[in-house]
Order: C-alpha cells, then sequence, then structure tokens
C-alpha cells in the first residue's frame, strides 16, 4: 500500500511539471527586427575608416533626429562623431529616406552639408517566438541606396552595399566614403 501511495505522489509531482508553461517572456537577447549598420570611410584612402563631425540623422517627415547619445543633453542626444551608426528601416514601407547632416550643430551655415539617402528594400516578417513575436528582416534593392540628385554639394562621394540581406547587426550593411 505504501509504494502504491508513494507512486501516485510522484505521479501527481511530475503531472505539475508537465503542465507548467514557459514565461511570456522575450529575452534580452533574443533577435529582433536589425537596424541597417553604416561605417563611414576616408574616401581618399578607402581602407580607413574615418569618423563624422557632428553628425544628425533625421527620417524623411520627422523633426527629430535618431538618438545616438541618450544621456546627453539637448540636441546633442542626436549627434554622433564616430564611423559607425545603425538606423532602423520602416517596417510598414519598402522604402526610408533619411537626411544625413554633416556638421550639424555648427554655427556657420556654411559648414553644414545635408545629403539625402533613400532606402529601397522587400520586406520579410520572421515568426521569433510566442513571447517575442515577429521580426523584419530586409532585402535592400542592388541600387541602394539612392543619394538625392537635387544636391549640388553633396558630402557623401560614394557608397557600397557591403551586404544587401539584413538579418542582423553582426554585419556592416553600407560603407558610405567621403
Amino acid at each position: 500500500m505504501r509504494k502504491i501511495k508513494t507512486l501516485v505522489v510522484a505521479f501527481i509531482l511530475a503531472h505539475s511539471f508537465w503542465s507548467c508553461e514557459k514565461d511570456d517572456i522575450c529575452a534580452d537577447g533574443t533577435p529582433t527586427t536589425p537596424s541597417v549598420v553604416i561605417e563611414f570611410y576616408d574616401i581618399e584612402n578607402p581602407t580607413v575608416l574615418k569618423n563624422v563631425t557632428n553628425l544628425k540623422v533625421i527620417a524623411e517627415g520627422m523633426t527629430d533626429g535618431i538618438i545616438f547619445n541618450p544621456s546627453a543633453q539637448n540636441d546633442a542626444k542626436y549627434l554622433t562623431n564616430g564611423n559607425k551608426i545603425k538606423i532602423p528601416l520602416r517596417t510598414t514601407q519598402d522604402n526610408t529616406t533619411y537626411r544625413f547632416i554633416l556638421n550639424a550643430n555648427s554655427t556657420n551655415p556654411s559648414e553644414i552639408n545635408e545629403d539625402t539617402l533613400s532606402f529601397n528594400y522587400s520586406r520579410t516578417d520572421e515568426y521569433v517566438s510566442r513571447a517575442c513575436g515577429y521580426k523584419t528582416v530586409f532585402q535592400l534593392d542592388a541600387d541602394n541606396p539612392v543619394l538625392s540628385a537635387t544636391d549640388t554639394n553633396p558630402w557623401i562621394g560614394s557608397r557600397i552595399i557591403q551586404q544587401s540581406n539584413i538579418q542582423n547587426e553582426n554585419a556592416t550593411h553600407l560603407k558610405i566614403y567621403f
């Protein structure tokens, strides 16, 4: 009789563990919709990374730029001086346009130079998990990004797609030479 009671208790405990469900929490390291990774290079020495000076990137239709320095105050949070940035693409459209403003905080208007880049792409939604939902991956069109033809004094000399399939942020997708 004692063996039967022990067996019943063991079965009830085992059954209670089998009926547990995983938490519906999306873990921090879970891949999400990736941003475009852009590196800046010296146009005169194409193998050397080059830092931009007070670059501000603003999406079409927006007034505020992408936040590169969340801890900074005022407009400084929209500026970067590095040689690598990440910018998001729209997940609801097949085109995203950005204004890249070099020397954006200069008090001398002649030092501020703005170029407009348009990214054209196709989108695919991929299921991640029940907790995380879906992520969007992008495939850049071959002629990307398109530099505005109306700019008479572009600071961007050339651009090369390094990786057209944007599935993660581990690789450089676009190289800009200036």
